[in-house]
């Protein structure tokens, strides 16, 4: 015998099962931390993002050709 769900409705107003509403729930809690992080985040020094020619910075930093180097180039 088949008996309608009574754990919850959703925001349409469609049954939802036990299982949907700890999920919600879940969810709910997880966006809600995110949200939090995102603004601790946004008050931090140094949590920016990177200003500037991010690329020139790196080939600054990087000598030519360095990025695949040979065994006897790693030796040196």
């Amino acid at each position: 015998m088949a008996t309608k769900g009574s754990a919850g409705k959703s925001a349409t107003g469609a049954s939802m099962s036990k299982y949907d509403v700890e999920v919600e729930g879940r969810l709910q809690a997880l966006e809600a931390a995110v949200a939090s992080l995102q603004s601790a985040a946004a008050d931090c020094p140094g949590t920016s993002a990177v200003g500037g020619d991010l690329e020139a910075a790196v080939r600054a930093l990087v000598k030519p050709g360095s990025l695949n180097p040979t065994a006897d180039e790693l030796d040196q």
